[in-house]
């Protein structure tokens, strides 16, 4: 997989906030090299968060988000800042511009600087149109440690700039791996892959080709097959592979047939750790437990495609659940970018593998579910807990 085919998900994501004509979309522009974003002297021109895949020099695949101003008014206006703050919650590194010629450097400064901090995003502050400044006043050279005057469309100080966006990349964007400590290397892994109808004809679906490819970076020895085939494949085998990762939809299947030298994982429980927090996720699934008659579960798909009637979020787990716990537990479900901002009616969410998700995405629905005292879990830990066998099988 070259830089071009990383997938927008595992891409750093640079956000760039600031209120209307600080000259966001004219920023991109010079940090990429290229007229990737509309600009004008219109204020309001980006109305809608957009979402550049594009290779940052001295870094390489990354995502910048172009947003709204925050300063838009009006009944729009309103729901523009929303958006912005929509796109905040997916941002790993914030680039909050200041518009040089704005006296008041941003009256709404102060309030957005917080709310950046308080979500743990590094934050670079750039006054940008440095060479609009009447002479005497602050200029270009006048750069801080907090503090980069720029000017985007004379070029200046746009590689220290660059510098600085990786430079705040937090450790734990490079640090984080799907099998984690789960394999040091060598080891023989089997791939039990069921290929069900919303699988796309012809492919593996992310998760897979993503394990597969870090697998094989671990040089490791990979197998792979479909449930059906499990028993042939471990009869070819001159030895137990290490471990077996499986799609947690056959877990009723699969497990069974688990050697005894053999540990047991599934790619949603892989992206559980890789994409959010282990233990948030396993706390969520003793609310499992607690659930009742009446009882309300928030089912969240990060995929936006139409669901089926084998659909394991729609269908398959509040069939389990229903099953399992009781016939009058109730379901809500939400898709793509759809969350709800008040989940006090819920008694648990239950999230998807996200691998369409970055990060940061995933991990700001955790907190926003914490904060709001509602536990989560994802698909895979939930699928093992109602099978019976999450204190069986394995987690990074």
């Amino acid at each position: 997989m070259s830089m071009n085919d990383t997938p927008r998900s595992e891409r750093l994501h640079i956000g760039i906030f600031g209120n209307r004509n600080a000259g966001k979309s004219s920023l991109i522009n010079a940090l990429t090299g290229q007229n990737v974003s509309v600009v004008s002297d219109v204020a309001g021109t980006t109305t809608d968060p957009v979402y550049k895949a594009m290779e940052l020099h001295g870094f390489g695949p990354v995502v910048f988000i172009d947003t709204p101003g925050l300063d838009d008014t009006g009944d729009l206006g309103k729901l523009r800042v929303e958006k912005t703050l929509e796109a905040l919650e997916k941002t790993d590194v914030a680039v909050l511009v200041l518009d040089a010629a704005d006296t008041t450097l941003g009256a709404n400064f102060d309030e957005w600087h917080e709310r950046i901090k308080t979500k743990n995003i590094p934050i670079i502050t750039v006054v940008n149109k440095c060479d609009k400044i009447a002479e005497g006043s602050t200029n270009c050279d006048a750069s801080a440690p907090d503090i980069l005057y720029v000017s985007a469309e004379n070029g200046t100080n746009i590689e220290k700039l660059r510098e600085r966006i990786v430079k705040a990349v937090p450790e734990s964007f490079f640090e984080t791996t799907i099998t984690g400590n789960l394999l040091n290397g060598g080891e023989l892994v089997l791939l039990v892959m069921p290929q069900d109808i919303e699988a796309p004809k012809g492919r593996l679906i992310l998760p897979q080709v993503q394990t597969i490819r870090e697998l094989l970076d671990k040089k490791c020895a990979v197998m792979s097959c479909t449930a059906d085939t499990l028993d042939m494949t471990l009869s070819c085998l001159s030895k137990p592979p290490s471990l077996i990762i499986t799609d947690s939809q056959a877990f009723k299947e699969v497990y069974p047939k688990v050697p005894a030298e053999s540990r047991l994982t599934s790619f949603s429980i892989l992206f559980a750790a890789y994409k959010g927090d282990m233990n948030a996720f396993l706390s969520g699934a003793e609310a499992l437990s607690k659930l009742k008659d009446g009882s309300r579960v928030l089912i969240a798909e990060a995929c936006t495609h139409p669901p089926t009637n084998e659909d394991i979020g729609r269908d398959k787990i509040p069939t389990l659940i229903r099953k399992k716990i009781g016939e009058n537990i109730l379901f809500d479900f939400v898709r793509g970018a759809d969350f709800p901002d008040d989940l006090s009616k819920y008694q648990l969410i239950i999230h998807c593998g996200a691998c369409m998700f970055n990060r940061q995405h995933v991990m700001s629905r955790i907190a926003r579910s914490s904060a709001q005292g509602v536990p989560i879990c994802n698909y895979g830990i939930a699928l093992a807990y109602l099978n019976g066998i999450l204190d069986k099988v394995v987690h990074p």
